[in-house]
C-alpha cells in the first residue's frame, strides 16, 4: 500500500545561479560552452563516465556555481586511471603526471595545468577553499586540459621496431636542447622578479638552473655541478606547486622537467 502524499504537481524548473549569469544569455549557451569536450569513444568505461559527467557538471552549473569545480575535481578520476595505465604504475597523481611529462608523453604547459587541478582537488579535501573555488570558464580551461590529456594518452604506443621514447642517448640529448632553447626563447615572468617562494629566490633559481642546462649541453657537469643541480630540483619541486600564476607555473615546470631530464643521466645504474 503506497502511503506516501500524493505529489503536489510537476517541481518548478530550476533557477539560474545569479553568479553564472553573466556567461551566456541562457542554458542553451551552456552547450555551446562545452561543445568542445569531446569524449574520446577509444576511452574505458570508467574514464568516458567521468569525463562525460565533468562535462556534464559544467554545463549545469548555470543552475549550481559549485558544480564547476566539482566537474574539475571529478575530471581528475579519468586522468588518474589513465596515467596508472599508460605508465602501468599505481602512484599518487603529482607523480604520475610528472612521470608522463617527463617521458614525453604530454607536454610541460600541459602537466603544469593538470597540476592545477591537481592542487584544487588537494585544497578542497584540506579544506582550505570551498567548492566556489573557480567559476565555469576555468572549469572549462582545466577539464579540457584534462581531455586533451587523456586524448594523447591513449594513444598507442609506438609499433614493435619503432623508437621508443626513452630519456637516453640521441632521443634525450634533442628533447634536452629543445627545452633549453623553449626556455631562453620565454621571457621571465615580470611580475615574478624579486619574488621569493619559502626562502626560494625564483629569479635566481632560474639563472643557476639555465646555467646548469648549458654547461650540460656544452659537455657534461662536473661533481660540484651535479650536487648544485640537485639541490635546484629540490628547491623547483618545493616551489612549483606554489605558484599562482599559470604562465609562471609553466615556466619554471618546464625549467623543473629540462633538469630532471639531466639528473637522470647522473643516476647510478643499479647492478
Amino acid at each position: 500500500m503506497n502511503t506516501l502524499p500524493p505529489s503536489p504537481g510537476p517541481l518548478p524548473a530550476p533557477a539560474p545561479d545569479p553568479r553564472a549569469r553573466h556567461l551566456v544569455p541562457d542554458h542553451e549557451g551552456m552547450h555551446t560552452l562545452v561543445a568542445e569536450l569531446a569524449v574520446p569513444g577509444e576511452a574505458s568505461m570508467y574514464v568516458m563516465s567521468a569525463m562525460e559527467t565533468s562535462r556534464e557538471l559544467i554545463r549545469h552549473s548555470y543552475y549550481r556555481y559549485e558544480f564547476a569545480t566539482v566537474a574539475v575535481t571529478h575530471s581528475l578520476f579519468a586522468l588518474e586511471r589513465v596515467l596508472a595505465e599508460r605508465l602501468a604504475i599505481n602512484r599518487p597523481l603529482q607523480e604520475l603526471i610528472e612521470r608522463a611529462a617527463d617521458a614525453g608523453l604530454i607536454s610541460a604547459e600541459l602537466a603544469a595545468e593538470l597540476d592545477r587541478g591537481r592542487l584544487l582537488r588537494d585544497s578542497l579535501t584540506q579544506g582550505a577553499v570551498t567548492s566556489a573555488a573557480l567559476g565555469p570558464e576555468r572549469a572549462v580551461d582545466m577539464v579540457r586540459a584534462v581531455f586533451d590529456a587523456v586524448r594523447l594518452l591513449l594513444r598507442p604506443p609506438p609499433a614493435a621496431g619503432a623508437p621508443a621514447v626513452d630519456m637516453s642517448g640521441a632521443q634525450a640529448e634533442g628533447r634536452l636542447a629543445r627545452l633549453y632553447g623553449e626556455h631562453r626563447r620565454a621571457p621571465y615572468p615580470d611580475s615574478f622578479r624579486g619574488v621569493d617562494i619559502e626562502g626560494v629566490e625564483l629569479i635566481l633559481l632560474d639563472a643557476d638552473v639555465a646555467g646548469l642546462l648549458q654547461r650540460e649541453l656544452n659537455g657534461g657537469l662536473d661533481g660540484d655541478g651535479i650536487a648544485i643541480l640537485w639541490a635546484c630540483i629540490a628547491d623547483l619541486d618545493k616551489i612549483a606547486p606554489l605558484i599562482n600564476s599559470e604562465y609562471c607555473a609553466s615556466y619554471f615546470t618546464r625549467l623543473r622537467t629540462a633538469a630532471k631530464l639531466v639528473a637522470a643521466r647522473y643516476v647510478p645504474t643499479a647492478t
